[in-house]
């Protein structure tokens, strides 16, 4: 990524070299390809460009997606309130090419009290995304786009989310009739969370010049559902639909794995997609409370299933509930959970997992494996 952060050297450089809580001015520049209109382009740019400083920053990158609405509008500067994003100073707009480039001052106060600080990260892993109609695919011979896609999001969410880690992708089906299947393959996977996704819309729309090549504009339109790994309930879906030059031959066999391709402005546009969906989970998911599960037990010593790389450290505190399940008066299975006084401190930390001790040594014997806890 090109080194596009530029903290303006005036006053706040004081409060550049102070806690993160302080404010900083970042001047950004964004880019996009103009497509259907440039208005849009200029949205995509300056949405880059908020990206870009929100995340050098180290504040929430979840918030900007509470932006995209607002940023529509074709104005000169931003003012907002409650959000870490206070101020945004549109300074220039250049079009080179068939870019759009928009730089601006962003004036950014992160908060050390985000969901991202104060909550372990959340696993998730990334089902391979179907194509509805693969007859949409023909052009290019694109049918396994889905499946690179869903590659492309496993990485945009193991390199650059600050709430989730990715522990892979599967070829099982995931779908919603199953949720019993869902809860083995989040078990297998160690997967809090899953992702799934079907393509419903790859169609294109060709306009014929009698003097120079056609141009090809073509849809991509993606539905997105995330189930939670403990009881295989869709909590989160939403629907995508992006379009974008196709700048490839009608007739061309295109590699949809290929650098060729990921670098064109189809390309382009789903990666930018993945991006969008990585902050929308992150608004949408990243303060949902992360439970560590006891998952073994030997006398007082106790290991519980999260580790180093979910930000687990020696020394944090947790507190326990139990875990239960009973058969309600209709003869349904029902999970129970019940807060108790119990409290631990982790003494030893693993890749994947940590050793804890209890606070109350008396109490460790009602401590069952498949309690959860909750980081104090």
């Amino acid at each position: 990524m090109k080194k596009l952060f530029f903290p303006l050297l005036s006053a706040f450089i004081s409060l550049m070299l102070a806690p993160v809580s302080q404010a900083a001015w970042y001047e950004v520049t964004g880019s996009a390809s103009i497509v259907s209109s440039q208005e849009k382009a200029r949205t995509d740019a300056l949405e880059d460009a908020l990206y870009k400083a929100v995340s050098f920053s180290g504040a929430d990158i979840g918030s900007i997606s509470n932006l995209r609405q607002y940023i529509e509008s074709n104005r000169q500067q931003y003012q907002f309130s409650n959000h870490e994003v206070h101020y945004v100073l549109i300074e220039k707009e250049q079009i080179r090419g068939n870019r759009l480039f928009v730089t601006a001052r962003i004036d950014i106060y992160p908060s050390a009290t985000g969901c991202h600080v104060n909550q372990y990260k959340k696993t998730f892993l990334v089902g391979n995304i179907d194509i509805a109609s693969p007859q949409q695919a023909v052009m290019g011979q694109i049918y396994s786009v889905g499946d690179d896609f869903a590659q492309v999001l496993n990485r945009q969410l193991e390199l650059e989310s600050a709430s989730f880690l990715s522990v892979g992708t599967t070829d099982y089906e995931i779908s919603k009739q199953y949720p019993e299947r869902l809860k083995m393959i989040a078990q297998d996977s160690g997967a809090q969370y899953i992702i799934g996704g079907v393509i419903n819309d790859l169609t294109a729309t060709i306009t014929q010049n009698a003097l120079s090549e056609d141009d090809i504009n073509r849809q991509f339109a993606l539905e997105m559902t995330v189930f939670d790994g403990k009881t295989g309930n869709e909590i989160f879906s939403r629907n995508y639909r992006e379009v974008a030059r196709w700048p490839f031959a009608k007739t061309s066999k295109v590699d949809t794995k290929s650098a060729r391709f990921w670098a064109s402005t189809y390309g382009e546009m789903m990666l930018r997609l993945s991006r969008n969906i990585m902050l929308d989970l992150e608004s949408e998911i990243s303060c949902k409370v992360t439970l560590p599960e006891i998952v073994a037990k030997w006398d007082n010593t106790i290991t519980m299933d999260l580790g180093r790389i979910h930000g687990v450290q020696t020394g944090d505190r947790l507190q326990l509930w139990h875990t239960g399940s009973f058969i309600d008066q209709r003869g349904i299975p029902r999970n129970k959970v019940s807060q108790t006084d119990i409290t631990l401190t982790v003494t030893r930390v693993y890749e994947n997992e940590a050793e804890v001790s209890v606070d109350q040594p008396e109490l460790a014997g009602s401590i069952q494996i498949g309690d959860v806890m909750h980081k104090l």
